[in-house]
């Protein structure tokens, strides 16, 4: 009899679930006639991540201790268990916003199940406990973005933003994985914990230091932090905007909980060194993401550097490298998840309405054209600032705590400028909402209504009760995020 490792099916069923409904989906896409297959394909894939949803809930009840499973290969624990949440969560409304989106999509089952597929890699790679692992579910769900982004044959930029995120996303892959295997080579582990065990007692640690960058910098890829931002602002502004979306808010939730996990258990002895490069790389996020958000015309691409700077918020937390900081980080995703697919929903619905590029001039005057979404877009710019009512103000008061605590007091100063030359740009897209100037009314549409678009709105709705929900409940998710910062060694 060949030795075969135990299963533990509802560790992985979060993953599978959406990787089962992506299958139906296109099956049924093959099966059905033309007419059904973007509802079919909607209803199974959005029903795949509300099983997701609740599965990975049952198991953050269900794993109060943290273990291995599949030859510890991966973990069952409440980090990656929350982690799962935000993702399944960011599906589900992606489902709501791109199902309007392009009604002449020849291959719309495929596109959703390509959502589906992606959000099943990231689930799979917040639980990675291994080097292996960890690789599979980034190129599992990069793969499906790199497609995502081309799929709409008819956008002229969207084949442009699919090969240049092909491109520069296979290079910090490349980097990622010469990485590992500089770390595999200064170990001899594959493993985290016993990288992290071999790292401590280490004489020469020369190899293992390059390797902890390579990593560093191919993670920094996927988080769109500077400066390895660069595709980032081309791929959002040129991918259809559901992609944009999707990427803006999973994608974060991945690359940042698996930085979490990979620097804090297999590089502790290295603490001092990774600590400050994390700073610096917040620095750069956040010097660069603001000032290049500063002359930005066209939403989307102000919105790219927008990601660009709250990775450097994000980091922040990373690099006070305490469990007040993996708490902050925890939280700090929900509401900015929320807030970024609910800024891309109105973009999405605006450039359905207008059937171009949305810039600060042609949004001229949608906030009394259209009440609820001008409404809705003006309020996440504030949350996106840091101001009441939205979640991201009890976040980054929690990040600049957690670097106040581990004595970083000056990346709390960097922060606090970096949110003052934020207002400006998040404040033109107000005025831009509510006060049309001479060219904004050149630019306004002419005649008929709106388009209706019921998904579209309640997507928009349940990311405003998200963005909401997390300033006005702030323990219970506190109390999640830190149960779940208990699966790291801190």
């Amino acid at each position: 009899m060949i030795p075969t490792p135990s299963i533990d099916w509802l560790a992985l069923s979060p993953t599978l679930a959406p990787l089962a409904a992506a299958a139906f989906a296109l099956l049924l896409s093959v099966l059905l006639p033309e007419g059904w297959r973007r509802a079919v394909a909607a209803f199974f894939v959005a029903a795949g991540f509300v099983v997701a949803l609740a599965l990975a809930a049952y198991v953050y009840w269900k794993s109060p201790d943290a273990r291995g499973i599949v030859a510890d290969a991966a973990r069952r624990d409440r980090l990656a268990a929350l982690a799962q949440m935000i993702v399944a969560g960011a599906g589900l409304l992606t489902v709501g916003i791109a199902y309007s989106d392009n009604p002449k999509q020849e291959h719309v089952g495929e596109y959703f199940a390509l959502i589906a597929t992606a959000a099943a890699g990231m689930m799979f790679m917040v639980s990675a406990s291994s080097l292996v692992t960890l690789f599979l579910g980034l190129e599992w769900f990069s793969i499906s973005l790199y497609v995502l982004c081309a799929i709409d044959i008819d956008l002229e930029t969207s084949l442009e933003s699919g090969l240049k995120y092909l491109i520069v996303g296979s290079f910090g892959s490349a980097v990622l994985l010469f990485g590992f295997a500089l770390v595999f080579g200064a170990t001899g582990h594959l493993d985290l914990e016993g990288i992290g065990r071999v790292g401590e007692g280490l004489h020469d640690e020369r190899m293992l230091v390059v390797g902890l960058a390579m990593v560093l910098t191919g993670l920094g890829f996927k988080a769109s932090a500077a400066p390895f931002h660069m595709w980032t602002p081309d791929v959002y502004q040129g991918s259809p905007t559901p992609v944009t979306a999707f990427m803006s808010a999973a994608t974060k939730v991945a690359a940042l909980v698996v930085t979490l996990r990979v620097l804090n258990t297999a590089f502790p002895a290295q603490e001092d060194l990774w600590t400050a490069a994390v700073a610096a790389l917040a620095v750069a996020s956040l010097a660069i993401g603001n000032l290049a958000a500063l002359v930005q015309r066209n939403v989307k691409r102000l919105l790219a550097y927008s990601s660009v700077s709250h990775a450097g918020f994000m980091l922040i937390p990373i690099a006070a490298g305490n469990e007040l900081g993996a708490k902050a980080l925890l939280y700090y995703l929900i509401p900015y998840g929320a807030a970024s697919l609910g800024a891309f929903a109105v973009v999405a619905a605006r450039e359905r309405e207008l059937g171009q590029p949305v810039t600060l001039d042609n949004l001229g005057g949608m906030g009394w054209e259209r009440p609820f979404l001008g409404f809705a877009l003006a309020l996440f710019a504030f949350a996106f600032i840091g101001l009441p009512p939205g979640g991201m103000f009890t976040g980054k008061l929690y990040a600049f705590s957690a670097a106040v605590d581990a004595d970083w007091t000056w990346l709390v100063i960097v922060g606090v400028i970096a949110t003052a030359v934020s207002v400006y740009y998040y404040l033109a897209i107000i005025r831009a909402l509510y006060m049309r100037t001479e060219i904004e009314l050149r630019l306004a549409p002419v005649g008929g209504s709106p388009p209706r678009d019921a998904l579209l709105s309640i997507s928009v709705a349940l990311s405003l009760g998200v963005v909401f929900a997390s300033f006005v409940f702030v323990q219970p998710l506190i109390d999640l995020a830190e149960k779940a910062a208990r699966s790291l060694p801190l």
